[in-house]
C-alpha cells in the first residue's frame, strides 16, 4: 500500500471537534435530517378514493314496484309473527354519487309506514325507498 491510500491516516481517528456554538447531534436527529419528505401528503388516499367505484341507484319499474308493495303488505299483515325476510337495498355513498346494493336477512319488527322505514329485531333499519327487492322467507 503506498501513501496515496493513506493521505487522512493522521485525521482518521481523532475525536470530534466540540463546539461552543452547537451542541452534538444524536444518531437519530442526524438520521431524521435524510428521511424520505413526502411533498404530495394525501395524493394517494386522493387517487385510491377516486378510484373507488360506485353504483347509481336503479330506478323501479312499474312490475318491480308492485311486487315490492305487495310484499310490503304481505309483512304488514304478518308482523305479529315477526316474518323472516331477505332483502336487497342500495345505501348511498358518504363522499361520492352513487353508492352500493346490500343484501341482507332479518326478522322485521316493526314496519314504521311514517317514517317509510322497515324495522328488524337486531334493531337494524332499512329505508323502503332504498329497497330494491324483498324475498319473505
Amino acid at each position: 500500500m503506498d501513501d496515496k491510500d493513506f493521505r487522512y491516516k493522521d485525521i482518521l481517528y481523532r475525536e470530534r471537534p466540540v463546539s461552543p456554538a452547537r451542541a452534538h447531534m444524536t444518531d437519530e436527529n442526524r438520521a431524521a435530517q435524510f428521511m424520505p419528505f413526502a411533498a404530495l401528503t394525501g395524493f394517494g388516499a386522493m387517487i385510491n378514493e377516486t378510484s373507488r367505484l360506485t353504483t347509481k341507484k336503479h330506478q323501479l319499474n312499474e312490475d318491480e314496484l308492485t311486487l315490492l308493495n305487495e310484499n310490503l303488505n304481505k309483512i304488514a299483515e304478518n308482523i305479529s309473527s315477526k316474518p323472516e325476510v331477505k332483502l336487497v337495498y342500495f345505501i348511498p355513498d358518504e363522499r361520492k354519487s352513487g353508492g352500493k346494493y346490500v343484501s341482507f336477512q332479518g326478522s322485521v319488527r316493526r314496519l314504521d309506514e311514517f317514517k317509510k322505514e322497515l324495522i328488524f329485531t337486531d334493531k337494524s333499519v332499512v329505508k323502503i325507498e332504498d329497497v330494491l327487492l324483498i324475498e319473505l322467507l
